[in-house]
């Protein structure tokens, strides 16, 4: 693939993980039908970016899911295009400094564990969290068409400052892998494909089953319900609506499914009406950072 439709399509991820954000942060935390009864009005279906939800947003404000993202690629652009364990840990310190409008209980306690003790990796763990995943996209941006191994490499360096257990890894890793194939044109099948081999290897990501809803901040749950509304929609508009209408942990499925259909769909398929709610700086951040890592 020619530097500017991969340029292109590294923009429509970066932008679709802000959208999923956004859009889902409205509902997080809401059951499918608490939702539905919500948005009675509009067909029971919760389709555009109005911001509000627990943290009383703005309309087109996101949440850590973009920031920590955000964080995570200025220090891979910092370190020249290495992900570089301790310039992470310092940049997602420097975050938590900034006082963001969430943070995970888990990224806490990793950003802290940093600063007691120096160390920019925790210890194995059994918390199984999605915030090592949320945040990924740099790292397939900057590893773009890399060795496999490479890529591994730099998803656990990042993963580790806060997340290190062997289901968060392993779905890091898939979903890095799965971007990759979606930046270098590869069509859905594939992408799913890359799903199925996750669930061969840890069978709790058994996803062709019954239907994940109200998914939780568990890598299981989250995964689950992202894998099966690619599987189950045709667009990227469709696929976003789709897992954030299942509430639950509803930002960061919408913005795992919003950077995989950016990819995969481009940006021709990124809603108007819904970039011009998308706050401008966040919106100019992605699209300069998506654009300076696929440099790299």
């Amino acid at each position: 693939m020619n530097r500017p439709v991969l340029q292109e399509r590294a923009v429509a991820a970066y932008l679709g993980l802000a959208l999923g954000d956004a859009l889902g942060a409205t509902v997080e935390f809401l059951t499918p039908r608490e939702i539905a009864q919500r948005h009675a009005r509009q067909g029971g279906v919760h389709r555009e970016i109005t911001g509000g939800g627990w943290l009383n947003l703005r309309p087109g404000q996101v949440t850590d899911d973009t920031t920590m993202a955000l964080a995570l690629g200025a220090a891979i652009l910092e370190e020249g295009g290495r992900v570089q364990p301790r310039a992470v840990a310092n940049a997602f310190d420097g975050w938590m400094r900034a006082r963001p409008v969430d943070m995970g209980n888990t990224v806490r306690r990793g950003i802290v564990h940093f600063r007691r003790t120096g160390e920019p990796w925790v210890e194995p763990s059994a918390d199984a969290g999605n915030g090592a995943a949320m945040r990924c996209l740099p790292v397939a941006l900057a590893r773009v068409g890399a060795d496999p191994e490479a890529r591994r490499e730099a998803a656990l360096a990042q993963a580790w400052v806060t997340h290190r257990n062997p289901l968060s890894d392993e779905a890091t890793c898939t979903l890095v892998t799965m971007l990759d194939l979606a930046l270098g044109g590869a069509d859905k099948a594939a992408l799913l494909a890359q799903a199925d081999r996750l669930a061969l290897a840890q069978r709790d990501f058994a996803w062709r089953g019954r239907p994940m809803a109200n998914p939780s901040g568990y890598i299981v749950d989250t995964m689950l319900a992202v894998f099966q509304a690619l599987a189950g929609t045709e667009g990227f508009e469709d696929c976003l609506v789709e897992v954030v209408n299942r509430g639950g942990d509803a930002d960061t499925t919408g913005a795992i499914a919003g950077m995989l259909a950016g990819a995969l769909y481009g940006p021709a398929a990124l809603p108007a009406r819904w970039l011009d709610r998308l706050e401008p700086a966040t919106r100019q951040a992605c699209e300069s950072q998506a654009r300076a890592l696929i440099d790299l």
